[in-house]
C-alpha cells in the first residue's frame, strides 16, 4: 500500500488524482488551504485524510505531514504537488500583488512540500517519489497568464534541481506539463462553445484532455513502472505544443516544391 499526499486535493485535477489514488489502494491525505474541501474529499474515500494547510506556509506545511503520519503510521511515499493559481491579465496591468501570489503559491509551494516531503523519505530511508504539476504555459508562453507561465517554468527546472540533489537518498522527482484539459482551473474556459470548438480542433487527438488522463501520467510517474525515471517534466498535451505547423494554413500544391537535398525551411 502506498500513502499519498497530494496538495490542492479538494478540487479539480487535484480531487481527481486523490480519487484515481484511492482506487489503487493508496491511504490518500488530501491536502488543501480550503479545510471543507480536503475534508470533504477525503470523507468520501477510504481511509483518507483531510489536511488543512496553505502550501505556501511551510508552519502549516510541516503540521499537515505530521498529522498525516500519525493517522496512517507512515511517512508518504509518493507526494504530488498540484496546488496552484492563476491571475490572469496583461503583463503591463498585473499588480505586483497577484504575480507575488502566484509565485508564493506555484513555486514557493512547491519548494516547500517537496522540501519537507523529500527529508521525511530519506529519513524514513524508503526513498520515495514527488510528482510536480507544471503546464504547457510553462513550456511555450500564452498571453494574459501573468505570473502563471513563468512559475511553471520555474517549477520545472525545480524539479530537475530536485531530482540531482534528492536522487541520492532515493527519492524521484518528476513533474507533469497539462495540455488542454476540461477540468480544473481551465473549466470556466471550456464552458464557451466556441473556446471549445477552436481549441479541440487545434490538438492533434482531437479531444480536450480529462483530469482523469493527468491523474493516470501522475500515478505512473510515482509508481515503481517508472522506477527508473527521474527529473523529466512528462507533456501530457494530445499533441498540441508541437502542432504549430500543422493549425497553420498550407497549400497542397507546394507538396512538390523544393529541390532534392536542398533545405525549404519551415514547412
Amino acid at each position: 500500500m502506498t500513502a499519498t499526499i497530494v496538495t490542492g486535493g479538494g478540487r479539480g485535477i487535484g480531487e481527481e488524482i486523490c480519487r484515481a489514488a484511492a482506487a489503487r489502494g493508496h491511504r490518500v491525505g488530501v491536502l488543501d488551504v480550503d479545510g471543507d474541501a480536503a475534508a470533504a474529499v477525503a470523507a468520501s474515500l477510504p481511509g483518507a485524510v483531510g489536511l488543512p494547510a496553505a502550501v505556501n506556509d511551510e508552519d502549516q506545511v510541516v503540521a499537515a505531514f505530521d498529522r498525516f503520519t500519525a493517522a496512517v503510521g507512515e511517512v508518504p511515499d509518493l507526494v504530488v504537488n498540484n496546488a496552484g493559481i492563476v491571475r490572469f491579465g496583461s503583463l503591463a496591468e498585473l499588480s505586483a500583488q497577484d504575480w507575488r501570489d502566484t509565485l508564493e503559491v506555484n513555486l514557493t509551494g512547491t519548494f516547500l512540500v517537496g522540501r519537507t516531503a523529500a527529508t521525511r523519505m530519506a529519513a524514513g530511508g524508503r526513498g520515495g517519489a514527488i510528482v510536480n504539476l507544471t503546464s504547457i504555459n510553462g513550456v511555450t508562453p500564452g498571453p494574459y497568464a501573468g505570473a502563471y507561465g513563468s512559475t511553471k517554468a520555474a517549477v520545472a527546472l525545480l524539479t530537475a534541481q530536485m531530482a540531482i540533489e534528492f536522487g541520492p537518498d532515493g527519492v524521484r522527482v518528476n513533474s507533469v506539463a497539462p495540455g488542454f484539459v476540461d477540468g480544473g482551473m481551465s473549466e470556466p474556459l471550456y464552458a464557451d462553445p466556441a473556446t471549445r470548438r477552436v481549441r479541440t480542433a487545434a490538438v492533434p487527438l482531437r479531444r480536450l484532455g480529462t483530469p482523469a488522463d493527468i491523474a493516470s501520467v501522475v500515478l505512473w510517474l510515482g509508481s515503481e513502472d517508472a522506477g527508473y525515471v527521474t527529473g523529466q517534466n512528462l507533456v501530457a498535451d494530445g499533441g498540441v505544443v508541437g502542432s504549430v505547423l500543422a493549425n497553420l494554413p498550407r497549400p497542397a500544391a507546394v507538396d512538390g516544391v523544393g529541390d532534392e537535398g536542398g533545405s525549404s525551411g519551415g514547412r
